[in-house]
């Protein structure tokens, strides 16, 4: 059995560096500069970032429906643009895809020394805080190749969602000591925030107020994470609470003939207090 499976598994990695090749011969002949596809020549990675970023997106919508079929379709949509970028590199002779693949390797390996070396990790939370400090001791490593001093808050991503980044941000500084202790007073730090927003409002100066309800949600993301909650998730989840519950407003209007730019607010909050109790009584 051992070696039927040992068989399996090689011939499996077999058939996966075959559609490896031939995914990366495809990306070259699409940018080839004479026969490739016009509007794959013409990309670059500027303007292929931002679907890079939609696909990601769409990977985790995939796993929030839990539609296998779509996941697997839409994990290659994001394949592809990996392929796309190491592609453009390899153009540009920075690098090409399989040093992109030997990094990561390098990288994991590196970073998992209990399972690739002879250290012992007792939990997932332990390993957790050990994965940082890999990542903080690289980010030293590079500052140091830089010649400058290595921040607490270095290599987090400025095009991440503002949210996910927030979150991020906290949590580097709360492993250096600088958080609240609990979630009490970053409630209170709530009440002070939208307060100093409710003043700006109540003197009609608009000059400050994106600043004022930018602290609103930096202190809503610091909330959500001392309750170990994804805010992007819970907003997501929001969202799509909201869109449910408005179709059924549009259903129910349509059910009398109208549409909701020919109805009032009063007709619209109703049914919106009806399509919750509908939902509630599921």
């Amino acid at each position: 059995m051992t070696t039927r499976l040992v068989l399996g598994y090689a011939a499996g990695a077999a058939a996966d560096r075959g559609e490896t090749v031939r995914l990366l011969e495809i990306m070259r002949r699409l940018r080839d500069p004479e026969r490739g596809c016009p509007w794959d020549r013409e990309q670059s990675f500027a303007t292929i970032a931002p679907y890079t970023i939609e696909e990601a997106y769409e990977v985790a919508d995939a796993i929030e429906r839990d539609d296998m079929a779509s996941l697997k379709d839409e994990l290659g949509d994001l394949l592809f643009q990996v392929v796309f970028h190491a592609q453009m590199a390899a153009e540009a002779g920075a690098f090409d895809f399989a040093d992109v693949a030997a990094n990561l390797s390098d990288k994991m390996e590196r970073r998992h020394p209990h399972v690739f070396g002879a250290d012992h990790v007792p939990s997932a939370d332990a390993q957790a805080q050990a994965w940082e400090a890999h990542k903080a001791a690289e980010r030293i490593a590079r500052a140091g190749s830089e010649d400058r001093a290595a921040g607490v808050l270095d290599g987090i991503a400025l095009g991440m969602p503002a949210l996910s980044r927030a979150i991020k941000l906290q949590n580097r500084a709360a492993r250096v000591g600088f958080d609240w202790p609990s979630l009490a007073p970053v409630l209170d730090k709530l009440d002070e925030e939208l307060s100093e927003l409710r003043a700006e409002l109540a003197q009609g100066q608009t000059g400050r107020l994106e600043d004022e309800l930018g602290d609103v949600l930096f202190v809503l993301a610091n909330i959500a994470r001392h309750m170990k909650i994804d805010p992007e998730a819970a907003l997501r989840k929001c969202n799509g609470k909201f869109e449910r519950r408005f179709r059924r407003i549009e259903q129910h209007l349509a059910n009398q003939g109208k549409t909701p730019a020919e109805s009032s607010l009063a007709e619209m909050d109703e049914l919106w207090d009806r399509a919750k109790a509908e939902e509630r009584g599921r």
